[in-house]
């Protein structure tokens, strides 16, 4: 039983780092915009619309459109694992006193990041215009 008491004072010391704080908010922003374009997209869904589940006045998506947005939500979900996976890898640097890999880990997190945000925010501009 003693390994329980440990293992939840380790999460409680855990939770007073800044570190643990940013990849909860990295997982939360991502989270809240895959949720979003979700969202967006149910309202489009030929199927929701014939059964009036929607209420949402969208035109009906062309074939190519949607295979272009369905590769665009794995790029996006392929990002925010490559971001979460190099914030580990600068956290893990930094700990090591390896400041050349955790500069380019920090740069390369910066990249996979903006390209996560801009495909989801691209994906949220497009069905806010699609639908009325």
């Amino acid at each position: 039983m003693k390994w329980i008491v440990d293992d939840i004072y380790r999460a409680v010391v855990a939770l007073k780092r800044w570190q643990t704080w940013l990849g909860i908010g990295l997982i939360s922003t991502f989270a809240g915009l895959a949720y979003l374009v979700t969202r967006y997209s149910f309202q489009t869904d030929a199927v929701l619309i014939f059964l009036h589940r929607t209420a949402a006045s969208c035109q009906t998506l062309s074939n190519g459109t949607i295979i272009a947005m369905f590769f665009s939500m794995i790029f996006f979900t392929f990002t925010a694992v490559l971001t979460l996976g190099e914030f580990q890898r600068y956290v893990d640097y930094k700990r090591r006193a390896a400041h050349h890999q955790a500069r380019q880990s920090l740069i390369w997190g910066i990249v996979w990041i903006t390209a996560a945000v801009s495909i989801a925010v691209s994906a949220l501009v497009f069905f806010t215009r699609y639908c009325r």
